[in-house]
């Protein structure tokens, strides 16, 4: 290969599943003439990471998997070069894909019990099987942030948690899955995401973190990971001015922390990727178009992810880096390739496997669901029943949903649902509930990132005060933990179950705890403030 063509190879330009003909044929363009080295796959352009504060609207297509499989072979087809596929399916193919199995969020796994650590094994496996299905070979997961921040609006539930132990445990074994399935897997956001509260897809976070302190938490399982050569890491967008001579530059352009702190400090010689470099913490950056593929790569990075300008970038890039540094990036590619098979003519056998994904989830529910609150047993609600003193309340879903049918089907009380606060007369509700004395509330938390609540209306979180302070309630919460403090008086709740996820698996699990009052095995990830 000629210099340029080797530092092709250090482009994945994004590609977006239901595109246009016209933007497909761009992308076979830059395939053919400057051999890049892979692509990272998104749903479409109006979902991509910088794109939804425009709130375009998302288009969804049920035949999104079969075009990503016709995509991957029809660009493998224009390659001189096998390209390396790539997504961003930290709970499966579905958080790109719709009509994919969805596994359990980051947080949710968390909640297992350490020795049901085999279960986050199974968790990577099979989504690297569900990858491999459609041609992928590179899943930029799981993350190794360590969620020590409340606040913070990106990383929250796509983190394990706040133990360090923990989330090091779970990332390996994670990867460990994906590996055994022939797929690599990738910890991020180096040198962690965890303590901000700033979204790096729009903003440049800053951590205020010394090296002593970074090594003591946030790089324990980056750390780990290099113990256990670990495919690659990505580096996060943002700032630590205590390594990088006060600055406040992105890690992923700084020498400081690529070269120095992880390369040389913390001997890691794998494969190196930047977060997507449309991002705005770094996008706005330089007005030169090729400067920040550059400077990226000057940095440290092996792998310039989202790169937009990518003729440009190779041309600054052959300007300005040495042989040395070329082949060192190009010869860790190439290695990843290698590993994955790109240089073999396996046939791919593997298929989307939903019901292995739902005994899975079955089992994850089994072990994860967490009783935070109770103080009331199953016998005192039944004789209340037999008094018609009990009524089940469904939030933000209808009485169709598993939760509420399954446990119907035993106690036969009366159902509410208040799916939107659309013409909803909140004293005519309350007026409703007068008669009964205990509530079986179940809350199916709208939004998994916490902007404006979570999506929660304050007319609910009225409701539920109101409730609270004049019932017995039992509330079983599907949704992220972090939604728990914003509910006032929720300490005075008779239990308070958090059960995580709204998938069948979940609710059916959840509605059986309550019915047969099985123990839970799960542990809340993060702290709790529960008022």
């Amino acid at each position: 290969m000629t210099q340029a063509q080797k530092i092709g190879q250090f482009f994945f330009p994004a590609v977006f599943i239901n595109d246009s003909e016209e933007n497909i044929q761009a992308i076979e363009v830059l395939i053919r003439k400057y051999n890049i080295g892979g692509l990272t796959f998104f749903h479409s352009r109006a979902s991509a990471a910088t794109n939804y504060e425009s709130k375009k609207k998302i288009e969804f297509n049920d035949d999104s998997y079969l075009r990503l499989k016709e995509l991957i072979v029809r660009y493998q087809k224009c390659a001189s070069t096998p390209l390396l596929m790539s997504i961003d399916a930290e709970w499966g193919l579905a958080m790109r894909v719709e009509k994919t199995p969805q596994y359990p969020y980051a947080i949710t796994l968390g909640a297992l019990p350490e020795e049901k650590k085999g279960l986050v094994y199974e968790v990577g496996k099979q989504i690297a099987l569900d990858l491999k299905s459609a041609g992928i070979h590179y899943n930029l997961a799981p993350l190794a942030d360590i969620n020590n921040n409340p606040n913070n609006p990106v990383i929250g539930y796509r983190s394990f948690g706040e133990d360090k132990n923990k989330v090091a445990n779970f990332a390996l074994e994670y990867l460990r899955g994906m590996n055994d399935a022939g797929v690599l897997g990738c910890l991020k956001h180096f040198p962690g995401h965890g303590n901000t509260n700033v979204d790096s897809h729009l903003g440049l976070p800053i951590l205020e973190e010394n090296l002593e302190q970074l090594l003591a938490n946030e790089l324990y399982p980056f750390i780990k990971g290099i113990e256990n050569d670990v495919d690659s890491i990505m580096i996060g967008h943002l700032a630590v001015p205590a390594l990088n001579e006060g600055k406040d530059t992105s890690a992923t352009l700084s020498k400081n922390i690529i070269q120095k702190l992880l390369r040389e400090q913390l001997s890691y010689d794998g494969l190196v990727i930047s977060d997507a470099l449309n991002m705005h913490s770094v996008s706005k950056l330089y007005d030169i178009k090729g400067q920040l593929e550059w400077k990226a790569f000057n940095a440290g990075n092996d792998v310039l992810c989202f790169a937009e300008n990518v003729p440009e970038g190779i041309q600054t890039i052959l300007e300005n880096a040495s042989a040395e540094r070329i082949d060192e990036s190009f010869n860790r590619i190439w290695k990843c390739k290698e590993k994955v098979g790109l240089f073999q003519s396996a046939e791919n056998n593997t298929e989307l496997n939903f019901e292995k994904a739902a005994a899975l989830n079955a089992e994850i529910a089994k072990y994860s669901i967490t009783k935070v609150i109770d103080t009331i047993d199953f016998k005192t609600i039944q004789k209340a029943n037999q008094e018609q003193k009990v009524a089940q309340l469904s939030l933000y879903k209808n009485v169709a949903n598993d939760f509420s049918k399954t446990i119907h089907s035993s106690l036969q009380s009366p159902q509410f649902a208040i799916e939107s606060i659309v013409n909803f007369d909140i004293l005519a509700f309350e007026k409703e509930l007068e008669s009964f004395d205990y509530l079986i509330i179940s809350l199916f938390v709208p939004k998994a990132k916490p902007l404006n609540n979570f999506e929660i209306d304050a007319i609910i979180f009225e409701l539920l005060e109101k409730l609270l302070a004049t019932k017995k309630c039992i509330i079983y919460v599907f949704g992220n933990p972090y939604v728990l403090p914003l509910i006032p008086n929720l300490n005075k709740a008779s239990r308070l179950i958090q059960a995580y996820q709204d998938f069948s698996e979940f609710q059916i699990g959840a509605a059986n705890q309550f019915l047969f009052n099985y123990e839970c095995s799960g542990n809340l990830p993060v702290f709790i403030d529960i008022q």
